[in-house]
């Protein structure tokens, strides 16, 4: 993708989106005809209750499902019917994953575990200073059964980051964290965003949450119920549930 393909347009624009899956005789509709557009630098909470097609929207958008019918373009490149190769490139050199689960490594060190994801990308930061940038300088050398889950989401968000994603995508990554551990992991969420640019997009069911956004879009029942922008994005510092 080249600086004349990226600029002006959306980072994302999905139109039509449905969602089907057939479990035995039963279809469950996950998304009900989805149009989204997502731009470069941007902060979205996706929000909504359990089974509202948050979910399934992201893996879509990350090249991780495919839609039932409609487009997903990214950046104007077509996703939509692109084959394994193509989606596991775009995955590897465009999208960060952070999950409510960690999935580290146990055996390897914070530093390792980055180290990783810096090793096949093609312009990473060094494993370092991504940890850094999610405020683990001191921690780098431990391995995750010696870190709070707090500071393992860290290290999950710092290799999300460590190959410099065009767009972070993020599924309740404070959903296994109490409120005072949760806020500094949108700390890091908050910063990175900031500092780097990439499009952070967020789904949870916290409202909370929504407060730091720059635009929340609220699904329901895999439709988009709802859109607004904050006029002031609250900081993850100030948050409290």
């Amino acid at each position: 993708m080249t600086d004349t393909e990226t600029r002006g347009g959306p980072v994302f624009r999905a139109q039509g989106l449905t969602k089907t899956y057939r479990m035995g005789e039963v279809e469950v509709h996950a998304l009900r005809g989805v149009d989204l557009e997502l731009f470069a630098g941007e902060f979205v909470v996706l929000l909504g209750a359990s089974g509202s097609g948050k979910s399934t929207l992201l893996n879509i958008l990350g090249g991780l499902d495919a839609p039932s019918t409609g487009t997903v373009e990214c950046r104007g490149h077509v996703l939509t019917g692109a084959g394994d190769d193509a989606l596991t490139r775009f995955r590897r050199e465009h999208v960060g994953f952070v999950f409510q689960f960690y999935n580290l490594i146990p055996s390897l060190t914070a530093r390792e575990n980055v180290a990783l994801v810096t090793e096949i990308a093609t312009d990473p930061m060094a494993p370092d200073d991504a940890l850094a940038l999610v405020g683990l300088d001191e921690r780098m050398d431990h391995f995750p059964a010696q870190m709070s889950g707090g500071e393992q989401q860290r290290v999950a968000i710092a290799r999300a980051i460590a190959k410099r994603p065009t767009v972070l995508l993020c599924d309740e990554p404070t959903g296994a964290l109490d409120s005072k551990t949760g806020i500094r992991v949108l700390q890091a969420l908050e910063r990175t965003n900031r500092e780097t640019g990439a499009l952070t997009v967020v789904i949870t069911h916290n409202a909370v949450i929504a407060d730091m956004a720059d635009r929340v879009i609220r699904l329901r029942d895999g439709r988009i119920e709802s859109e607004r922008r904050n006029a002031d994005r609250a900081s993850a510092a100030d948050l409290h549930w």
